[in-house]
């Protein structure tokens, strides 16, 4: 049973669940398990109306997204991109419109002014080892594996490769590309795919606890970092510290941070007012 509180809005989207507590965390679940969680078109249009809708609520705090069965995503669907062959173009446009609906549900991610927390059971493969390298955070059950297969079926793992490739060093990332072979939980903590590997049992206790954490933040302390930290980590050094100081300027001038220094000298609890 979950411990983070009653939950405030229970949703079934078919293949794709939510559950928002309130303590602000909004759990989504994917469940598709006959395709394996895969990202199809439906799963992708689904993910973009909920992480955009998510963007905007200011119930939601963290997000935290999870999934049923044995497989986290199996990436993309195969069976819908053979289907698509059969169009007179050969499946052009239908691939460019999906990767490029898939490249917005990535980018909704690292955009959103929510912190995103990857809940990794079982096998994260293709786009799906992409969704969890594009998440802020991590965890895995330490039975999970992750893998980047597209060089098996003469389909390079090219757009995984960008979040793959920000998120652990080039040498491993091409070890992963290039082979294809699965990577277990307690490899992908130590090349920093995933924050840490940990039982199976205590995962989703151990997520939504790190979820809580966060969620007890000040929102826009949360939304101001998030967004600063991927927008620096493009910068050169001198342009990456003179953009963060000014930011972190920004920041001091906010309701906040006036609050919770004056709670940190006062020795008491910040009340913050996410402003």
């Amino acid at each position: 049973m979950l411990k983070t509180g009653v939950v405030m809005g229970n949703h079934s989207d078919g293949i794709l669940h939510s559950e928002l507590f309130d303590s602000g965390i909004l759990r989504l679940t994917l469940n598709d398990q006959k395709r394996r969680n895969a990202l199809s078109e439906d799963m992708l249009a689904r993910l973009v109306d909920v992480f955009s809708s998510a963007a905007t609520n200011a119930e939601v705090r963290v997000i935290v997204l999870a999934a049923e069965g044995p497989a986290f995503s199996a990436g993309h669907d195969l069976k819908e991109i053979t289907a698509a062959r059969s169009h007179e173009d050969a499946g052009k446009a239908y691939f460019t419109e999906l990767l490029d609906t898939c490249a917005s549900v990535m980018q909704l991610i690292v955009s959103n002014p929510k912190p995103v927390i990857a809940e990794v059971t079982g096998v994260a493969t293709a786009a799906g080892c992409q969704l969890v390298a594009s998440c802020d955070l991590a965890l895995a059950a330490d039975s999970a594996r992750f893998a980047t297969p597209g060089v098996n079926i003469g389909l390079f793992c090219s757009t995984p490769m960008v979040a793959l490739s920000r998120n652990v060093a080039n040498k491993h990332a091409m070890e992963m590309l290039l082979t294809g072979d699965m990577v277990s939980a307690s490899k992908a903590e130590e090349i920093g795919l995933i924050n840490r590997a940990v039982a199976a049992e205590k995962l989703t206790a151990e997520t939504m606890a790190m979820a809580a954490k966060i969620a007890s933040k000040s929102a826009m302390t949360l939304a101001v970092g998030k967004h600063a930290f991927y927008r620096q980590s493009e910068m050169s050094l001198p342009d990456a510290y003179n953009y963060s100081s000014q930011v972190m300027v920004d920041n001091m001038l906010k309701h906040d941070a006036e609050e919770g220094i004056g709670a940190f000298v006062e020795k008491r609890t910040p009340q913050w007012k996410d402003q």
